[in-house]
């Protein structure tokens, strides 16, 4: 564990950085560029808490995108941690990020939470650390309370937890008093400071709105308007160089609000806007010709060398960590997991059961044939269609928090499919053995009961429901809002239904070139699986008169599917393909980083 002795010391050396602030999206190219931060510089030691201050488009988000290196854009200057260059990867390892917006797995307790968060830390010494964090936090009180009933102030504080516990060095938090009342920002900024003082950590946060109590437990403070600075320091010093530049803080005013606001530019009118640009231009000019900026690090220690107390966890146990925290959302007591197993379980089995209020009695002439066609038709589409409502009401929380851990550098996207597979598959294979036994009877005469063709069911309920949850979920990588990807997916397997189930139009029907395509979809092989249970498996009591015809079964499905006789070997194999192979592909393109206009889109 981290000294309080350790000493470390962040910089940031004459930066500039160039985004797009009016970007036109995935395929209207790039957008307009524009310089947002000029020459900054700062430094952070151990145990201290430094504040950028700015109004809103200072360029404050930026500076800590550059630092934890999420920026997208071009970037010039260095950033330091002991004197050594501060990568990517050494961020994530040795330093946190706290954005506005956390999102947190419902279900899961505070405690839970934290102790779900992947760290080398196991056992006991993981336990000790949550306790010592939710007593740091102020969050010993609500550790046994679900998430989605936290307020704003318990729910920020939760979120600066899931970083302490990962032990940082460095501390970054983007604006954590926005939205909160004057005492809950005072009792968060007082923590962060004791934390700091405490643990050692070097802490680095950003303040629109500074109030006069927080003065105290700031160390350090650096102003910006606009990209440049207007002062970088101690806010003892801040005091006395301001009053050296002629812009003494009047008694009983707020010293940090009064040069924020000295530091904002005046946008009432023309006027006002023209002269305080050109004051605040003059401040940077003259901090920037007061503090040079210094080609070497001020810090050498270790020969640039940082120290790693713990390391990154492994592969393995993040996926663990994951795997328990889908876990404990399922199983958790309250409204969440009860729907968290309505869904994975009873839904599929409800829905089908539907069709028993319509098809009791189907006869085994002409009419009865197409009746049961039109039952497997309404199979497939529920199997569907409670594929796609499950998911969207369940993963899309995780595809947001895998958004958020990302440029954490917790885990891939692959590795968050793997632990929510090794979770839904085994939940959809038990709610597709039960819709089997539910809508079995309607298919085929339980006198000539069968456990191979209940096989055959059971794989084209299971497939059907795992393709339209993995094609939900490869349409939620760029899809961001759920019911939106649910109307993508519909539409995909509504077309596949229409032109490869045979249940809306026969084969002989189809164009030769549209039912070559069909052999490429899951529809055509869970369908004729399905008919095959329907219409081969069953004996056919039927005596034909003037009125009554009694068709083969060979003759029906030759022409609704083309094949009087499927082979059931060949559509069991293909239909577990085509779900299987999809959730592998899913894996596969979940590995790669999006680009950036997808990025964009799940940002709060």
């Amino acid at each position: 564990m981290k000294m309080i002795g350790s000493d470390y010391v962040l910089e940031a050396h004459n930066i500039f950085h160039t985004t797009e602030v009016d970007g036109g999206g995935c395929f209207n190219g790039a957008g307009n560029s524009a310089l947002v931060l000029k020459g900054v510089n700062l430094t952070v030691h151990s145990g201290e808490v430094m504040a950028i201050l700015g109004s809103k488009g200072s360029g404050k988000r930026a500076l800590l995108d550059v630092i934890s290196r999420r920026a997208d854009g071009a970037t010039r200057g260095q950033v330091l941690l002991n004197g050594s260059p501060l990568s990517k990867a050494l961020f994530q390892q040795r330093c946190g990020y706290v954005t506005q917006s956390c999102t947190f797995v419902p279900g899961l307790t505070v405690a839970q939470t934290l102790h779900y968060t992947p760290t080398i830390l196991s056992g006991y010494l993981k336990s000790s650390k949550v306790r010592q964090v939710l007593a740091d936090l102020a969050l010993s009180q609500v550790a046994h309370k679900r998430v989605e009933y936290l307020n704003i102030s318990e729910a920020r504080r939760l979120a600066i937890g899931i970083q302490l516990v990962r032990d940082p060095v460095m501390l970054l938090l983007d604006e954590p008093t926005h939205g909160l009342d004057p005492l809950s920002a005072y009792l968060l900024i007082s923590i962060l400071s004791n934390t700091a003082k405490k643990t050692g950590c070097g802490i680095l946060l950003s303040l629109e709105k500074p109030r006069s109590d927080v003065f105290p437990f700031l160390d350090r403070a650096l102003f910006l308007c606009l990209g440049g600075v207007v002062y970088s320091g101690g806010t003892r010093a801040m005091l006395e160089y301001f009053h050296g530049i002629g812009f003494p803080c009047p008694q009983l005013e707020n010293p940090l609000m009064y040069y924020l606001c000295l530091s904002t530019v005046d946008r009432r009118s023309r006027d006002r806007f023209l002269e305080s640009s050109q004051q605040i231009e003059a401040l940077v000019e003259r901090f920037s010709r007061e503090t040079p900026i210094s080609d070497a690090p001020l810090n050498n220690m270790g020969s640039g060398k940082v120290p790693l107390a713990y390391g990154k966890p492994g592969e393995l146990k993040v996926w663990v960590m994951l795997y328990l925290k889908l876990l404990a959302s399922t199983f958790s007591c309250g409204l969440v997991g009860m729907k968290t197993l309505f869904l994975r379980l009873l839904l599929l089995p409800i829905a089908l059961s539907i069709l028993w209020a319509f098809y009791t009695n189907v006869g085994d002439d002409a009419h009865g044939f197409f009746t049961r066609n039109g039952m497997i038709l309404n199979i497939l589409g529920l199997s569907y269609g409670c594929g796609i409502l499950t998911t969207i009401s369940l993963f899309p929380v995780w595809r947001k928090k895998l958004s958020q851990d990302t440029p954490e550098g917790l885990y891939s996207g692959t590795t968050l499919l793997i632990a929510y597979n090794a979770v839904s598959i085994p939940f959809s294979a038990v709610s597709a053995v039960i819709a089997s036994c539910v809508v079995y009877p309607l298919l085929l005469d339980l006198k000539y009961n069968n456990g191979i063709v209940f096989a055959y069911l059971f794989v084209a309920l299971w497939s059907s429901f795992v393709l339209a949850e993995q094609l939900t979920i490869a349409f939620l990588l760029v899809v961001k809002v759920p019911f939106n990807a649910a109307i993508a997916v519909t539409y995909a397997l509504v077309i596949s239904i229409a032109l490869a189930s045979g249940t809306v139009r026969s084969f002989k029907g189809l164009q030769p070139w549209l039912q070559d395509n069909t052999k490429g979809t899951h529809t055509r092989y869970a369908s004729s699986l399905l008919h095959s249970i329907a219409f081969q498996t069953r004996k056919l009591n039927c005596t034909p008169t003037a009125s009554v015809i009694c068709p083969k079964p060979t003759d029906f499905m030759h022409e609704r599917l083309g094949l009087p006789h499927p082979d059931e070997t060949i559509d069991v194999a293909a239909s577990c393909a085509f779900a299987v192979g999809l959730a592998a592909f899913n894996m596969l393109v979940y590995l790669f980083p999006m680009p950036r206009c997808v990025r964009q889109k799940f940002k709060d």
